[in-house]
């Protein structure tokens, strides 16, 4: 079995690159394919889930919720998923990747060589998916964070069930579920 992983954009692909072998059981493939954002992602689906020709391939999309409802946003990519027969799974970063990086904020303190302790005790930053903008957030805690760089970087010292971030662990076990059944969005 292979899993496609059709992501909006590159810093979102370096960071699963990091950490989908410590997800993923051994035996199981996978391939994580950037776009260049949300309409270059929106366009691509029903064309690469049509066009898609290998045997034995489930899909995962993920994108960023940014100020987009929910819902609605996961309710459009399953629209742009009908009459392909594939099996996907769509997952929202509520409300940016960083937001991810929130949840385990010890990893981006190990990453950066920086005590983030301080910070870790902060009220605004213990809930990380209601954090409004993660990305300015984090540029201010860390201005030398550049986006590739830093999901790389990060992606390393991630601990998948330390992660606070609710919609970091919607990810990971949609992914374990997918990996289970076949049905389609868990």
């Amino acid at each position: 079995m292979k899993l496609v992983f059709l992501l909006e954009e590159k810093s979102m692909k370096c960071f699963l690159d990091g950490i989908l072998p410590n997800i993923l059981p051994e035996g199981i493939a996978f391939q994580t394919i950037p776009h260049s954002g949300k309409s270059d992602l929106q366009k691509s689906i029903p064309i690469k889930l049509a066009a898609w020709n290998e045997p034995d391939v489930k899909f995962v999309i993920v994108q960023d919720q940014d100020s987009n409802d929910c819902r609605e946003l996961k309710k459009q990519l399953l629209q742009l998923c009908d009459g392909t027969k594939r099996v996907v799974l769509i997952r929202i970063a509520c409300h940016e990747l960083e937001s991810w990086y929130f949840g385990d904020l010890e990893a981006v303190s190990l990453a950066y060589n920086k005590d983030l302790s301080k910070i870790i005790r902060k009220k605004k930053y213990r809930i990380p998916d209601d954090i409004i903008s993660p990305k300015h957030e984090l540029q201010v805690i860390l201005p030398e964070h550049q986006q590739i760089d830093g999901a790389k970087r990060i992606a390393k010292y991630i601990e998948v069930e330390r992660n606070t971030s609710v919609s970091f662990q919607m990810l990971v076990r949609g992914i374990r579920e997918l990996l289970i059944n076949e049905g389609n969005d868990k």
